[in-house]
């Protein structure tokens, strides 16, 4: 790109911007009531549409847990096609989750032809089963490339759905993906088989507490989405965002978030009319999007749908991250879910909401009025806390990714360490059990301001600790580790698995000495008090952020594992293989091909940073350094021409000026050179652990110090040469 070229485009960038206002559509928007699953084959189109009996079944598969009754297929499959078709739909697809941590499709028309008639039809077997290609996703070595064949299973919890194309919508089915030999091959199978292992071991405790009536218990997730608005025309001259998601290049704005005045400020009118579209969109797929609102750092934002069942949240979630990306793309804009977009300035992530709930409808993580009393409550509590405390080293595991690396412990986000923080009400009762001392219930807590215009209101059992990774927030645990462009599928995938174990073990020894001739209440009371004393090491109340909680944390044993390279490894520890086959959530090779899809994935992520950062600087950094280098050889040496009658200061500041462009550009050429040469270097290491530790080590800290003379570079040089749109641009300017 030659000088005159770069100039003009960003300088093009900016007026463009400049003329830019927000969308408004020709009429207002429906109500969310109207709108809402209009484009999803919910339990009103279906009754609609299914015979009685085929409802009721169907029914009962998606709210029971029954098995899919394969009689009714073909009924389902043709109410399912004519909705479609009314709604000019003319192709089906099944929609599932590789392990790329996206989402894939592959479109089938409805056309047949009968005796060289064209007919439109959709059969039974055509919905519960599919062949997608299988030999190009991830797999982790547990496929060669000549093995092709794989299935997509219907999941008929998660209501099918239509997306709207330029020209006719698409039936997409949510479906899960396993290999021709019956691994699975996606992030949905091992959520399922999660969710099915915690509800059998709740429902035993339910009934050791006298509970009839309910037959199941579903995990609910709700999923916070954070994200960056910036311009159109800014990603477009930006090489590092458009391939890596992140800017490898940029230096620090005068301003940034130091003023807290972006967090929950008002929201730009541009921004906002994307919002309403987006959310007009998630309506139609019967997604319930809630909150909206900007987050700390500037052009930052955060969606929030209300709770469904984790593995329908987790088909929402991936549907939020699609729909961001296509309608601002719409708006001129673009949605960047990379964790850590631009340096020095927060990050972001998805706070995932996670309880448990029963078939009657009760939430098993409420506290009730009096906590102390509820023996039930706590006994569900204790489990997750011993989930949390043997198997940290899994969670972690879970949200480990080279983007969320760069995000975790950051000042911004939870760190690498599981901790777990209940508030000072539940802390009392756990500490109260530990010294066998009963607690006195307390009334609920009323604040009064006195103030005769204002209400009182009711203070909730607990703060919230924002720096908690795995904070109890009422009647739910808040995980807020996962990365923003993450599936929230495996970390609930884990989670419930290690919950399932602990609630199993604690109903087990309960049991045991009830047998032995103890009541209910006083096994109970026994059982917890054992497990409040084991868990201690990972209840932490305060700043989790700071410094001397880093310091405590390694004092009490717990893990600090801050890359992924090395997070990786909890995947492989025998406890926790011992626990997810135990649990029947994976088998010893799934675990192994996702171990190996991780390492590929961390490696082959590091090595794309390096070679878009090394052609940013040798294509645009350093000719446009070059370039003002020459402009200041120049001057200088008009300067010296003109003699005694110019300052030997001008010259002076003009030669240090020059100088440190100069040192810059050898300091950028040589960090490039050293980086792929460390990246040559991996390519000689064959096993894929010790290759993506060595990348850790020798990579990703060099890739943050080589761009150190790139951002000094863009202070230095004169803004018409400098080719890259600024953070004080992309990150102000909308």
């Amino acid at each position: 790109m030659s000088e005159s070229t770069s100039m003009t485009s960003r300088k093009q960038a900016l007026l463009t911007i400049a003329s830019k206002q927000a969308q408004n559509g020709e009429k207002p928007q429906d109500s969310a009531a109207k709108e809402f699953g209009i484009n999803s084959f919910n339990d009103q189109i279906m009754r609609e549409r299914l015979p009685k009996e085929d409802y009721k079944k169907l029914r009962d598969t998606i709210k029971k847990g029954t098995k899919l009754d394969m009689n009714i297929a073909n009924s389902v499959a043709h109410a399912m096609k004519e909705w479609a078709i009314s709604k000019g739909v003319s192709h089906f697809t099944h929609w599932f989750q590789p392990q790329t941590g996206l989402t894939a499709e592959k479109h089938d028309a409805f056309l047949e032809l009968d005796e060289g008639v064209v007919v439109e039809r959709f059969r039974g077997n055509q919905l519960v089963q599919g062949e997608p290609d299988a030999s190009s996703f991830p797999s982790g070595g547990s496929r060669t490339t000549f093995e092709a064949r794989g299935y997509t299973m219907w999941d008929p919890s998660s209501p099918a759905f239509i997306v709207d194309g330029p020209k006719g919508g698409i039936l997409c089915i949510p479906s899960v993906f396993i290999s021709y030999t019956g691994e699975a091959l996606d992030k949905k199978t091992p959520l399922l088989r999660s969710m099915e292992a915690i509800s059998r071991s709740a429902m035993r405790l339910l009934r050791l507490f006298g509970n009839k009536t309910a037959n199941r218990v579903i995990t609910t997730i709700g999923t916070e989405q954070e994200y960056f608005l910036i311009d159109k025309a800014f990603y477009n001259l930006r090489p590092d965002l458009q391939i890596t998601g992140r800017t490898l290049i940029g230096a620090q704005p005068p301003k940034g978030q130091q003023l807290d005045d972006h967090y929950f400020g008002a929201i730009k009118e541009r921004v906002l009319s994307y919002m309403q579209d987006a959310e007009a969109e998630l309506y139609k797929l019967a997604v319930p999007a809630k909150t909206r609102h900007n987050e700390v750092a500037p052009h930052q934002y955060e969606l929030a749908p209300i709770f469904a069942e984790a593995n329908v949240g987790a088909d929402r979630n991936q549907l939020i991250m699609e729909i961001l990306k296509k309608v601002a793309n719409r708006h001129g804009l673009v949605a960047l879910l990379h964790e850590k977009p631009f340096a020095g300035i927060n990050g972001s992530g998805k706070h995932n909401n996670w309880s448990m709930q029963d078939s009657d409808g009760n939430n098993l993580l409420d506290p009730g009025h009096t906590p102390e009393q509820n023996l039930q409550f706590l006994v569900f509590l204790l489990s997750i806390l011993r989930a949390v405390h043997k198997y940290g080293d899994l969670l972690r595991m879970s949200i480990a990714s080279a983007p969320n690396d760069h995000r975790l412990g950051a000042n911004e986000a939870p760190p690498a360490v599981i901790s777990v923080f209940l508030g000072e009400r539940l802390s009392t009762i756990l500490d109260d059990i530990k010294e066998g001392i009963s607690t006195k219930a307390v009334e609920d807590f009323i604040i009064d301001l006195g103030i005769s215009k204002l209400p009182s209101i009711l203070r909730d059992n607990t703060d919230r600790n924002r720096t908690s990774p795995f904070a109890f927030t009422g009647s739910k645990f808040e995980f807020r580790a996962i990365g923003s462009s993450a599936s929230v599928s495996l970390p609930n995938t884990v989670l419930s698995a290690a919950v399932a174990e602990s609630i199993d073990i604690l109903t087990d020894e309960i049991e045991k000495l009830m047998q032995d001739g103890s009541n209910l209440n006083d096994a109970v009371l026994k059982v917890l008090k054992k497990y409040v004393i084991e868990t201690e090491d990972i209840r932490f109340e305060g700043n989790n952020y700071s410094e001397e909680w880093e310091k405590e944390a390694a004092r009490r044993g717990l893990p600090n594992v801050k890359k992924t390279a090395y997070a990786l490894d909890a995947f492989l520890d025998s406890k926790n293989m011992d626990l997810l086959i135990s649990q029947n959530v994976f088998s010893k090779k799934e675990i192994e091909s996702r171990y190996n899809t991780k390492l590929e994935q961390y490696i082959t992520t590091l090595e794309i940073e390096v070679d878009a950062f090394c052609d940013l600087a040798d294509t645009r950094v350093v000719p446009a350094a070059i370039a003002y280098q020459g402009s200041l050889a120049e001057t200088i040496k008009k300067l010296k021409d003109l003699g005694d009658d110019i300052s030997p200061v001008a010259v002076a500041t003009e030669t240090e000026l020059l100088k440190k462009i100069s040192e810059n550009i050898a300091q950028l050429v040589a960090g490039c050179r050293e980086i792929r040469d460390r990246v040559a270097e991996a390519e000689d290491i064959e096993d894929l652990s010790q290759k993506a530790k060595f990348m850790a080590d020798n990579v990703s800290d060099l890739l943050q110090t080589a761009r150190v003379p790139a951002d000094e570079l863009e202070t230095l040089i004169s803004d018409d040469l400098w080719p890259l749109p600024k953070y004080s641009e992309m990150l102000f300017i909308m």
